[in-house]
């Protein structure tokens, strides 16, 4: 079990950090061009594998407002099932989770979708960088024990 410690309060330097690194990130999501929905269903993905609340319910509202429904919020756990997403939000989920499992990755299934057929370089690399960052979120908030209360 992890200490009940607020590291982003113990050590803010670390935490303005992780923030030049969203920032880097969001500039790389805009370069590459990359749709919105497609950004928010990999931080959305690897929050449900981390078991983040406090991400899942933030990214939840952005997705929202971003335009994504209940249904499909509702089958992203298990995406690669439905017929919801489009194949670049389905190589946005296989990178969400390639990475997210990166110490499973020889062991995990993989979904059968050909990332680099649907993707280029650039959005391979920035989804990467967002899927990197998101979990590193969900480390802090979870080893924070950020509050996620009604």
């Amino acid at each position: 079990m992890l200490a009940n410690v607020n590291v982003t309060k113990l050590f803010p330097a670390a935490y303005k950090a992780q923030m030049a690194v969203e920032e880097a990130v969001e500039e790389a999501i805009t370069a590459a061009g990359l749709d919105r929905l497609a950004v928010d269903l990999v931080k959305l993905r690897a929050s449900q594998l981390n078991g983040c609340a406090f991400c899942l319910r933030m990214h939840t509202q952005d997705a929202i407002k971003n335009g994504e429904t209940a249904e499909r919020l509702a089958v992203v756990a298990a995406w690669w099932e439905s017929q919801y997403f489009t194949p670049e939000e389905q190589a946005a989920l296989t990178i969400a989770e390639q990475i997210t499992r990166i110490g499973d990755l020889h062991t995990a299934a993989s979904p059968g979708v050909d990332v680099e057929s649907i993707l280029d370089d650039k959005q391979i690399a920035a989804l990467t960088w967002v899927a990197i960052s998101i979990n590193a979120w969900n480390r802090i908030a979870i080893a924070s024990h950020y509050p996620v209360a009604p």
